[in-house]
């Protein structure tokens, strides 16, 4: 039988007081978020203790600052009783969903932006994107816009929503495709 080492002999040390300090905060920050999140995604947050989720409510209440400070501290307490990981997996999926969302909208809007100002040239590459897409109404978007006229948003927005509706249809027709489909 081998002897253990002296690592294996001694009692692992507790955290430092700034450690614990530290995971404290962190805590007391997750719990802050918590108090900011639309009520929408607070109902899928799973909390493990019911007394957090009514703490969270009760702090998006409050007005005076000194009663919300003291609010969170007391969420930050409760939170430090419970494993907080499924919290903050649900946070990071709302993340994700926001950045994929984001960059939808980005990359929606460098398409209208290059049909805005390279026309014809841009539009093959907007129809090889959306094969469904209408032509003579791109065109007709595009003519309509006047970069220096009064309706110039307005016009930007409708070449924007057309687009925003293209990208949808292409989701959907995504979505309902199923494996079984693709393998014949």
């Amino acid at each position: 039988m081998a002897e253990p080492t002296a690592e294996e002999q001694t009692p692992p040390t507790p955290p430092s007081k700034s450690a614990r300090k530290r995971e404290m905060h962190e805590l007391q920050a997750l719990g802050t978020r918590l108090t900011q999140l639309p009520i929408g995604q607070l109902e899928q947050v799973p909390f493990s203790d019911p007394r957090l989720r009514e703490a969270i409510y009760e702090a998006r209440a409050m007005k005076q600052r000194g009663a919300l400070r003291r609010q969170l501290q007391f969420i930050g307490k409760l939170m430090r009783g419970i494993d907080p990981i499924p919290i903050q997996n649900a946070l990071a999926k709302f993340d994700r969903t926001h950045q994929a969302s984001q960059a939808r909208f980005h990359r929606l809007e460098q398409l209208r932006d290059q049909l805005l100002s390279q026309g014809d040239a841009a539009l093959d590459t907007l129809l090889a994107a959306y094969p469904r897409a209408d032509r003579q109404h791109l065109r007709q978007l595009r003519r309509q816009y006047d970069p220096h006229g009064p309706r110039a948003k307005e016009q930007a927005r409708k070449i924007f929503r057309y687009l925003r509706e293209l990208d949808d249809a292409v989701e959907s027709e995504v979505s309902w495709v199923s494996p079984s489909d693709g393998a014949s």
